[in-house]
């Protein structure tokens, strides 16, 4: 006889097997930095200057993945809309929003932390612009440009640049730790001796300034509070763009737990980043760190990095290259050099050892190419440059005249 229990066995023998898809197979350690508000300044998660007395947000182990949900550079309201008009308006005090900073357990000051950039995850919109007085040749570049990018993980084009794909070369533009009090002394005073001196050194700001209570106005720390403008030894604004997925940066441990941080996330750049902004975007940033003891030693003068063959993929497949020296026109001083207020130099064609002035002279040259042969406008050519082209050094001892290179991939021009 045939049991109802009986009968409900052989049901759940015949019965298919229920299993699990993959996805539902999770092996990562994660820990989530997340994006709260429209701007840095609705975001607990979120800080524009450096010090040490900035709270970290959370902590993290070594080889797990820590996700940074990352604001675009200038943390503005610029959209696909936006008109060189829209340029004008953005409050430089706000520039840049780091997300962070996050405490790596285990780590001491005088250690090395080791960040391995795992994934970039970038936003489906993003900007170049020309900033009047600020970008490489930001005497010949007055009047303000925007170019709106579509972005994907494919690619970048943009309706203000006709003609155009940027390959997709993600990386964080600023990606660093946070100093001690030692090192707050040390950059601001020689930051403020080279002001004095007529240099171009920006000193703290405290309007608009975040976290409000150490950098704000009536903050604890504000005429402390380091601008994240200038890369320093603890990383921040480097612009590196080699800094790619798969590629581990190595910097200097000044506090316990470091105080790593994440920003300015760049979907492409030249070499240079001439215009003064790359395709700047917001973005998901993955990294996975590791503790090197003692290794800040190591590290005097500024971070290192390490990787494979990333190097060899951002080469391009063909290309056009223009070659500058340090010739001038007489009568000329270029905007690097006013502050040394030589004599010397204006009655000058050529100067000697100077790598700034051939890098304008091959810079200049590859955007009037890009101007007769390709056909943009001299905007256009500047962002073109600024996004996609690489400044190379060739010489540093053939005197007086070291060379650069500024060389454009063609690849970005094909239908």
């Amino acid at each position: 006889m045939i049991t109802k229990m009986m009968i409900g066995l052989l049901g759940m023998v015949l019965a298919p097997m229920v299993l699990a898809d993959t996805s539902d197979v999770k092996t990562l350690s994660i820990v989530e930095v997340s994006k709260q508000g429209d701007h840095c300044s609705d975001d607990p998660n979120c800080f524009n200057r450096y010090h040490p007395k900035i709270k970290t947000v959370v902590s993290a182990s070594t080889g797990q993945y820590i996700k940074f949900h990352t604001r675009d550079a200038l943390d503005s309201d610029l959209n696909n809309t936006s008109e060189p008009k829209d340029v004008l308006a953005i409050d430089l005090n706000l520039v840049h929003p780091m997300t962070g900073p996050v405490y790596i357990k285990g780590a001491k000051s005088g250690d090395a932390l080791a960040v391995t950039l795992i994934d970039i995850e970038p936003d489906q919109y993003g900007y170049t612009t020309i900033v009047p007085g600020f970008g490489f040749l930001r005497d010949l570049y007055t009047e303000p440009f925007i170019a709106n990018w579509e972005l994907s993980r494919l690619e970048a084009t943009s309706a203000q640049i006709p003609g155009v794909k940027i390959p997709f070369r993600g990386f964080m533009g600023s990606v660093g730790v946070l100093p001690g009090e030692n090192e707050i002394d040390a950059w601001l005073a020689r930051e403020t001796k080279l002001a004095e001196a007529g240099g171009i050194a920006l000193p703290p700001q405290p309007v608009g300034a975040l976290p409000t209570a150490v950098c704000g106005p009536e903050g604890t720390h504000k005429n402390e509070c380091l601008r994240t403008i200038p890369p320093r030894e603890n990383g921040g604004n480097m612009d590196i763009k080699q800094m790619v997925v798969g590629t581990t940066l190595l910097l200097p441990c000044y506090i316990d737990g470091c105080g790593l941080f994440v920003g300015d996330v760049h979907y492409a750049q030249g070499d240079g980043e001439v215009a003064g902004t790359a395709i700047e975007t917001g973005a998901i940033v993955t990294v996975r760190t590791e503790i090197r003891p003692n290794g800040a030693k190591l590290m005097s003068n500024g971070p290192h990095f390490e990787g494979g063959s990333q190097l060899k993929q951002l080469e391009p497949d063909r290309f056009h290259a223009t070659i500058g020296y340090p010739i001038k026109k007489e009568g000329e001083v270029p905007p690097y050099h006013t502050y040394l207020d030589s004599k010397k130099l204006a009655p000058l064609s050529a100067l000697s050892e100077d790598l700034t002035i051939a890098a304008r002279s091959s810079l200049i040259e590859m955007i009037n190419w890009l101007v007769n042969v390709k056909g943009f406008n001299k905007q256009q050519a500047y962002v073109i440059t600024s996004v996609a082209c690489d400044l190379r050094i060739g010489n540093l001892v053939d005197l007086p005249n070291y060379s650069v290179s500024t060389i454009c991939p063609l690849e970005i021009f094909d239908p």
